[in-house]
This record gives C-alpha cells, structure tokens and sequence, in this order.
C-alpha cells in the first residue's frame, strides 16, 4: 500500500498518543478514518485536530466509544463505522490500544493485571477478529499491531515488575509473525506488521492509572499511594520511606509528565515511522534508535539480557531514565 489517499483506516486508542498522531497523519494524507477510545473527550480533540485543516470534501472522522477488551464494544464499533462510513470494507487496521500498570503478581490485584493483560493482548486479538472480515473485502489491506520493546524484552528495570504488559506484548508479536503467514496463505492481499516502539513521549502513565482505577483523576488513591511508596524504597529513592502522601502524589505526576515530555521519540515522529513502515510493506517496525539498539544487545547475548549489567550499560547508552 503506497498511498493512503481514499483508503478507509480503523485506529484504536485514537484519543491519545501515538493513537491521535495516526489518525492526525492519515486524515492529512486523505485517509478517511474511524478511532475508538474509552474517552469520548479525547476523541474529540482528536477529530478537533483532524479538522484544524479543512478536510476535503467527502472525507470522513468518526468517533466511537468503546473498551477494546470486550467484544460487544468492537462489534458495535463495527457497525457503527460500517453505517457512518457508508463501507463494508476497510484497508487499515491499527490496533494501538493499550495501557500499562498491573506488572505484578505478588503486589498487584489479579484484576489489575488482566485489565493490563486484556487490553494490551485481547484488544488486538479481538480487533483482528472483528475486522478481518472488512479487511479481507478490500482490494488491499494492512493490520498492524502495536507490540513494544517489551515484546522482546520483558523488563523495565531490576526494581520494579513488569509481567502483565510484557506478557501481553510478547503475545502481540508473536501472533502478528504466524498472521504473517496465515494471511499469505488465506488473504494474500492483507499484509501485517508488529510495531515495537522504544520510549514515546505519550500520556499512557496518567492514562494508565486512570483506566485501571476507573475514576478518572490524575490523582492516586490511598492504597496506590502506599504502593508507590513501597516501590520507590524498593528502587532506592532516597528517604522514599519518609516522603509525605503528596510527596508521593508529586512525584507521580513528574514521572507522568517526564515520560510524555522528556522521550526520545515524540508520538508524532513514532507515527510516521509506522506510516513509512506499512508503505514499505515492513511486516516488523521498530521506533526509535533505543528500541534498536535495545533489539541488537538482546539479539546478541539473550543470555545477559536481564542482568544488572544489561539494564545499567543500556540505559546509560541511551538515556533511559526508567524503572
């Protein structure tokens, strides 16, 4: 697919990130296209910043609520596209939706991490599901499915777990390389890629707490204060056992605002790397120089991968400043 220009395009999570930035970009290069998110606020910012510009005539926006996690929301998000785009048929599919948090099994809630696991993993095997249909119709299609460094490398740091998200981005890539042969052999026309970003400047911490908690606020909850505290002895932040409940609240909203604002790689640079890839027909994309790099150290000793040594020399190489 060399061009976008008429195509029809699905993007989930659209209201935030790297989700905002696709739709952002495709409408710009006369992509119609149909987001969903849980925040219908969001999707209207985002459609805001689709229309800054005049769209041409004919081209359409649209915005659907739905959680990606449960079937009945896709199928809705379905027919809803299928009635408001006037199509039986798409020709891309970005399942972009995700989330982190739940990283433990031993000091999370099970919840906690199925709600992660769900989203990050049942999200994009439910939205294949959905609308494989649709994109099989096309004359040409692309899925493309957002893993993570973390479906190579399933850690954040030696202080802090990460199961849930790793699990569930594992998963992502490696149903997305046996589509690659179960679409040439059933669907040659739909091509496929696994999209594994690096750090992106996005809001998914805040964003993150905010659907794992299911109220909306940027501010944490008595107990996820006391978890926090827990975790910041655990890493070895000076005097953490001693910090004062807002204390604790501040230091959560700095390292909200420091992964969206201090990232290597913005949503906006992320996206159009992912645009330029699925041009390219590049069934795997990585996004940024750490998500490379991260990639050639893990391909080179797997065996070291999660030694202290690995993590401090690769941080140190590109400047990560997490777990």
């Amino acid at each position: 697919m060399k061009e976008f220009a008429g195509k029809i395009a699905v993007v989930t999570g659209g209201g935030t990130g790297m989700g905002r930035e696709l739709a952002r970009q495709l409408v710009a290069e006369g992509c119609n296209v149909a987001m969903c998110d849980v925040s219908e606020a969001a999707m209207a910012e985002t459609k805001r910043l689709c229309e800054v510009e005049k769209l041409p005539q004919g081209l359409r926006v649209t915005t659907h609520v739905a959680d990606v996690s449960i079937e009945d929301h896709l199928k809705r998000f379905r027919d809803e596209l299928a009635e408001q785009q006037m199509t039986d048929n798409i020709h891309l599919l970005f399942n972009n939706a995700g989330i982190g948090g739940g990283g433990s099994l031993f000091t999370n809630t099970r919840e906690q991490w199925e709600r992660t696991f769900n989203i990050c993993w049942g999200g994009v095997y439910l939205g294949v599901r959905t609308f494989l249909p649709m994109l099989v119709k096309a004359d040409e299609a692309h899925i493309v499915n957002t893993a993570s460094v973390n479906g190579f490398w399933a850690s954040i740091g030696m202080n802090q777990a990460h199961t849930a998200y790793s699990s569930a981005k594992f998963a992502v890539k490696g149903f997305t390389e046996a589509l690659v042969n179960d679409l040439r052999l059933h669907a040659p026309h739909v091509k496929c890629s696994v999209v594994m970003p690096g750090h992106i400047g996005t809001s998914i911490v805040s964003n993150s707490r905010k659907v794992q908690s299911g109220d909306g606020s940027d501010r944490l909850s008595a107990d996820e204060v006391a978890l926090t505290r827990t975790r910041m002895v655990a890493a070895g932040v000076p005097d953490a056992d001693k910090k004062s409940d807002d204390e604790i609240q501040a230091a959560f909203a700095e390292r909200a605002r420091s992964f969206l604002e201090d990232a290597p790689t913005t949503a906006a640079q992320a996206a159009k790397i992912i645009l330029d890839g699925v041009k390219a027909e590049r069934w795997r994309i990585l996004v940024g120089e750490d998500a490379r790099r991260l990639d050639e150290r893990v391909r080179a000793t797997p065996e070291q991968a999660y030694d202290r040594a690995f993590y401090e020399s690769f941080t140190q190489e590109v400047g990560w400043r997490l777990g």
